[in-house]
């Protein structure tokens, strides 16, 4: 009779010690994914894709996406070989939204083998079936499908078959003027301020910052409209920019990318959207597309 008596209170104890028991379950930390991943899942840029950007301040190191725009990426080869961008500058920062970067205007420069205007790049036709993406569990606000392609923040629309780079921080664009053929790959800028979506499938997207974003995002904001410079001794020179591949292996810059198709990354993704550090209390079950860019890092050693 004690027996019976107990098995309930015994049940109901375990029952409340359940829900204790599964709190105190613990999930890594997205740095400890990332210290404990494999060198299998980290890739270095790809030199021939590669442009080091020689500013005052440092170098900037923009990894070029020509799965996404190959003929702007191979005309911007072009530009970087027959060095059409050395000597040309930062001529717009505008708070919260893009840092610029080319010829000024008063200084036009002709090109050699590259050309002035290409047609525009704004999507990848067929890239659904062709290019790689690791999709996000959440949903986007102005795509039906987001992810990461290889290293880039993409989108896709499986009705229409279409793939596109998106406007996250960091990510680098075209210049162009109202044409939409009016582009070449000599005007870039990129995103230093929250991610701008709604130029998503209006403006060729052609690659992203890896290392050197505080040389682009600490200068001056310009005074003009749409934070151009007014004055010519405004603008930051740019040195040079050249191709990885054109550079001695020696004096490249030994950095990875976490691979957007690895296991450490769908891992990190997972710990990012259920974040449990000592300082998030709350894990917000949720995670938008330019917060999952894949993370940089130096080579070890």
């Amino acid at each position: 009779m004690r027996l019976a008596r107990c098995l309930p209170l015994l049940a109901l104890a375990l029952a409340l010690a359940a829900p204790a028991q599964a709190a105190e379950t613990r999930h890594p930390t997205p740095k400890e994914v990332l210290d404990t991943s494999p060198l299998a899942d980290w890739r270095e840029p790809v030199p021939e894709n590669t442009l080091y950007i020689e500013l005052p301040t440092g170098r900037v190191v923009v990894e070029l996406a020509p799965g996404f725009a190959p003929a702007h990426v191979e005309n911007m080869r072009k530009l970087a070989r027959e060095h059409w961008y050395d000597g040309t500058a930062v001529v717009r920062v505008q708070d919260n939204y893009v840092t610029q970067w080319g010829m000024p205007e008063e200084t036009p420069r002709p090109m050699k083998t590259a050309k002035d205007r290409l047609a525009p790049e704004f999507t990848v036709p067929g890239g659904v079936a062709s290019l790689p993406f690791t999709p996000l569990p959440d949903p986007d606000a102005f795509a039906p499908e987001v992810g990461i392609s290889d290293i880039f923040p993409a989108a896709r629309d499986r009705q229409t078959g279409e793939s596109w780079m998106t406007h996250c921080y960091g990510i680098v664009g075209v210049g162009r003027d109202m044409a939409v053929d009016s582009g070449s790959g000599a005007e870039l800028y990129t995103v230093i301020g929250h991610s701008p979506r709604a130029l998503d499938r209006v403006i060729t997207v052609v690659g992203r910052v890896l290392w050197g974003m505080e040389h682009l995002t600490a200068l001056p904001r310009g005074t003009g409209n749409l934070g151009f410079y007014e004055k010519p001794e405004q603008r930051t020179p740019i040195t040079s920019v050249r191709l990885a591949a054109d550079v001695p292996a020696a004096e490249r810059e030994k950095i990875h990318v976490l691979s957007g198709q690895s296991a450490s990354y769908a891992q990190w993704l997972e710990a990012r959207r259920q974040r449990q550090d000592d300082f998030f209390i709350r894990p917000a079950d949720h995670i938008d597309l330019c917060n999952a860019m894949p993370p940089v890092r130096r080579i070890p050693g």
